[in-house]
């Protein structure tokens, strides 16, 4: 009954444009989760992110497991691109690959600049999140799906084209030079 009185105290995230300023920060996203979630949901608020682990780790919503297991794969498959494009080897963990995700993954990699290969990756995310979207939209699983939703567009709108060309470099070096990747 608690995740009524959450849900219904957080503002849309539909319909914003780029330039509109976000409804909500997520600091008073976390306020409310505070206020209104117990402890298991809090602990699993906590859990959400944008860069899953890259083994898997069990958490107690099958909506994050999908969520992250779909970005997890979705940066395999960007390793496995970039790798192939430079003839090295990249270990997917014996995972195969969805072919939607392989061609994402080969789109990104043909951009013409970081920040548009990004935005193609974050426009696949949006539409993934979307295809999660639960239907009971006063569930914890909806607010998981918020949180992620809030995130994925304070991300988008935190671009900079210099920081992300040097960002893009940092991370391309350290899957040529076989470091651990910082994009998994």
């Amino acid at each position: 009954m608690s995740e009524y009185y959450l849900i219904s105290q957080l503002p849309s995230l539909d319909g914003l444009s780029e330039n509109t300023p976000l409804p909500i920060t997520e600091e008073r996203f976390y306020e409310l989760c505070d206020r209104f979630l117990g402890k298991k949901a809090k602990a699993e608020i906590k859990k959400l992110t944008l860069l899953p682990p890259r083994t898997f780790e069990k958490s107690a919503s099958p909506f994050i497991d999908a969520w992250n297991n779909g970005e997890r794969n979705l940066r395999l498959a960007l390793g496995k691109i970039r790798a192939d494009k430079m003839k090295k080897d990249f270990e997917t963990e014996n995972n195969p690959l969805p072919v939607e995700l392989v061609k994402i993954a080969a789109a990104a990699a043909e951009a013409q600049s970081p920040l548009e290969a990004e935005k193609l990756l974050n426009a696949y995310r949006l539409e993934f999140l979307e295809a999660l979207r639960p239907i009971d939209g006063f569930s914890e699983e909806y607010v998981y799906y918020y949180g992620l939703r809030l995130k994925l567009i304070q991300h988008l709108r935190q671009f900079d084209s210099t920081a992300g060309e040097s960002a893009y470099r940092n991370i391309y070096n350290s899957i040529i030079n076989g470091d651990r990747l910082e994009a998994i």
